[in-house]
């Protein structure tokens, strides 16, 4: 499945794959962000960076604390491909509530990439391009399409708006 999300001054490639060879080997679940200043490629294994032009390339990996936390080694449950990563987001989440800021990952954030997921989704089970507005919430004269957004819920219960929350 391949998206497309076209914005003002930015156009994105979102490429979904279950099948087949890796694009990249190196990050099979991952990202690429083709910027001006250059090249990001990133998982939550690790990331390069290439910039355009001169500059120094940039790799880390990720930090596996196997000693500091033992119990990754053994949770039967855990994705030690994640653990890393979910654990600096925890810490990042807890400073925030400390100091009363955002954290990197915003819940904002979290419904932009998840509107954008199922909004794509969306698009393909319908067979055309859809126009988001953000603002509204809601796909641009395209009744159908925003019906989908919503399921029918049990009496008493119903789909919150924000004159309902």
């Amino acid at each position: 499945q391949t998206a497309t999300f076209a914005f003002d001054d930015l156009t994105m490639v979102w490429q979904h794959r279950s099948w087949g060879q890796a694009v990249d080997p190196k990050y099979p679940w991952g990202a690429t962000i083709y910027g001006d200043k250059g090249t990001l490629k990133l998982s939550v294994q690790g990331y390069d960076f290439v910039p355009r032009g001169s500059g120094d390339e940039i790799h880390r990996d990720v930090t596996y604390e196997l000693e500091e936390y033992p119990e990754d080694k053994t949770e039967k449950d855990l994705e030690r491909h994640v653990a890393p990563a979910i654990r600096y987001h925890m810490i990042d989440f807890l400073n925030a509530v400390a100091s009363r800021g955002k954290p990197v990952a915003d819940i904002q954030e979290g419904h932009i990439s998840s509107a954008s997921c199922i909004l794509a989704n969306l698009s393909m089970q319908l067979g055309r391009s859809l126009t988001w507005d953000a603002e509204k919430e809601q796909v641009v004269g395209d009744d159908e399409a925003n019906q989908l957004l919503s399921r029918p819920y049990r009496i008493p219960w119903i789909h919150p708006t924000p004159d309902t929350v």
